[in-house]
């Protein structure tokens, strides 16, 4: 058995000793050492039951960590496969052996090497070479597949680990001396489950309609800016605990436009239902249908700055639309600032700036929500 890492230097090499190919024997390479091994098959040549032989350099280094050897040697699925963990292992193990940070304790590789079996290696979608970093995959009930991130520290698990999780609440994981990567698991999936209701109706608005921001939402994003018309859009930001509930919401575009849609959502806000689901409380709301993705492309609304000539500046996409219904050229908030503070004849009061716009020279206001730099 033989193996090439990258750029032609060897990273393994086994060669059979016998007919039957129940011994192995040859050396692994990490970190520009070369260590000699044996790799002894059972009559069954399972190797699960393998046993391996290392030379004294070689588990000098592993010591620590050679429950977590035994282990993979027992799951792996062939001796290819075991190799490849062994490298990793192996590269862990010298990394520590010159770290100047505080080692584990000496239960901290066994402890870690049965939580995760418990669990199920089926579920470890990562680990790092020091064997602190973890990356678990869980589906939530509605098949969403979402990734854990845990950073264990040197005293685990007596110290409760860091966890990461994108999620639109805040999150953090009860910790005993007795809890392990099971209790984190269980934790999150209860976590998942509370806001299926709110991930259900944001995925449907996302299917359904045309969204024009956030590009690519995350599962910890809760505004979404959903295309009315040309030049015209919705901002909700829905709340993640009540997400049947009328969100915040406010419109972008050109004023004769967008007033009567507020004129609507004000007059029409006791019609909404918490029992039916958030797009079709928005359609009945504002009297509309949104442009859906089977009959429109995301070009029809996705008009360019008429100033910078782009459509998304950093992260942002032209917000700004010129009141005129002739001309309705939208601009980044960022542009219209730059242009109209260029101009003699603007001027400014409070938040409002009054000036002329870039293509039709009639008036234009910029309201700005934000500030732009």
């Amino acid at each position: 058995m033989e193996s090439s890492a990258g750029g032609g230097s060897q990273c393994w090499l086994l060669l059979p000793q016998d007919l039957r190919g129940r011994v192995y024997d040859g050396f692994i390479r990490a970190q520009e050492k070369d260590f000699r091994l044996r790799v002894l098959l059972p009559t069954d040549v399972q190797l699960q039951n393998a046993r391996l032989e290392c030379s004294w350099q070689l588990k000098k280094v592993l010591q620590g960590y050679l429950p977590m050897v035994k282990q993979r040697l027992q799951h792996s699925p062939d001796l290819r496969s075991f190799m490849i963990e062994l490298k990793t292992i192996l590269n862990a193990a010298l990394k520590n052996t010159h770290s100047t940070e505080a080692s584990p304790a000496p239960q901290y590789y066994p402890c870690l090497v049965k939580d995760i079996d418990n669990l199920g290696w089926d579920k470890l979608l990562f680990v790092d070479n020091e064997f602190s970093t973890i990356k678990l995959k869980i589906e939530d009930s509605s098949g969403r597949d979402h990734v854990i991130i845990v950073r264990l520290g040197a005293r685990y698990p007596y110290k409760a680990p860091d966890c990461c999780v994108d999620l639109p609440v805040a999150f953090s994981i009860s910790w005993t001396a007795q809890s392990n990567i099971q209790d984190i698991y269980s934790q999150v999936l209860s976590t998942l489950e509370s806001l299926k209701s709110f991930w259900d109706m944001l995925d449907e608005i996302d299917t359904k309609t045309w969204v024009l921001e956030p590009e690519k939402p995350t599962r910890s994003a809760t505004m979404r800016r959903i295309a009315i018309g040309n030049n015209v859009s919705i901002t909700i930001d829905v709340d993640p605990r009540h997400p049947t509930m009328l969100p915040e919401s406010y419109f972008l575009g050109a004023d004769h436009v967008v007033q009567p849609l507020k004129d609507k959502l004000n007059s029409n806000a006791h019609l909404w239902d918490p029992e039916v689901g958030l797009l079709q409380n928005l359609k009945d709301t504002l009297e509309i249908d949104f442009p859906s993705k089977s009959d429109f492309e995301k070009s029809d609304f996705a008009r360019d700055c008429g100033i910078c000539y782009a459509y998304r500046l950093d992260s942002a996409i032209p917000d700004q639309v010129c009141d005129d219904p002739r001309c309705a050229q939208p601009f980044h908030q960022a542009c219209l600032y730059e242009w109209l503070n260029g101009l003699p004849s603007s001027r400014q009061s409070f938040n409002i700036i009054y000036g002329e716009c870039p293509y039709c020279t009639k008036p234009i206001t910029l309201k700005l929500l934000n500030k732009p730099f």
